[in-house]
């Protein structure tokens, strides 16, 4: 398994409308609109996605996209935004960091918490928007084809779909608009060659982020009923 992070806010002119197929429904559409591009100090970036929990705005990554101290500020672009987002809670050994948005977005929409209550079944129909390597933000379809189990975390989700470079931190969604985990790295054989299989997609189940144990740090620190989130 290889991790898939990929190594001036203009004014905000109204970008033209994406041509969208109306194959996609609203969730996938919700989805697509919701994900953003998480940039290093160093000017590494990875990908991730605009949620809101209650009233706090958040952007849910991978922690190796995100591998700063808590409290780092991470640039989080989307179309012609570039906006300042917190570290504030990060598991090493899961892959996963949340961000804390103190400024949102103003020409797109987070996407509502919504996690699984379980873990997706082999068969579950997905659906991902990330930036791989130099591109554009793209949309991506699979499956969940199964399991493997990582040395101190557990039990990983297995994706038949596409994923490289810089899609480390993509959200996965359920085609009803669930989350299903995060993206954090792609197969790799080491014989006879080091090759990359760009279609078997490692992703840590949503159901190890506990959202109100990751937000502790930040209701710590804010005055008191500032936020219904820590409430």
């Amino acid at each position: 398994m290889l991790f898939v992070g990929a190594p001036k806010a203009s004014s905000k002119i109204p970008l033209p409308a994406e041509q969208i197929n109306s194959s996609m429904n609203m969730a996938q559409k919700r989805a697509r609109e919701a994900a953003v591009k998480v940039t290093t100090p160093f000017g590494g970036h990875g990908s991730g996605s605009y949620l809101v929990y209650k009233d706090a705005h958040l952007v849910l990554t991978a922690q190796h996209v995100a591998d700063g101290a808590l409290g780092t500020t991470y640039y989080i672009k989307k179309n012609d935004e570039v906006k300042l987002a917190t570290l504030i809670w990060a598991d090493v050994d899961a892959d996963m960091a949340l961000l804390y948005l103190s400024e949102r977005f103003t020409t797109i929409d987070p996407i509502r918490w919504d996690p699984q209550s379980k873990m997706a079944e082999v068969g579950t129909s997905i659906t991902y928007s990330g930036y791989p390597s130099s591109h554009k933000l793209m949309t991506f379809q699979g499956v969940v084809s199964g399991y493997e189990d990582k040395q101190g975390v557990g039990k990983q989700i297995i994706l038949n779909t596409y994923g490289w470079f810089g899609c480390s931190g993509s959200v996965i969604y359920t085609l009803s608009g669930e989350i299903v985990g995060v993206l954090y790295g792609v197969d790799v054989e080491y014989q006879p060659n080091v090759q990359i299989q760009e279609n078997m997609i490692w992703v840590i189940p949503i159901q190890r982020l506990k959202i109100d144990v990751a937000l502790k740090p930040l209701c710590e620190g804010m005055p008191k009923g500032h936020l219904r989130a820590c409430r």
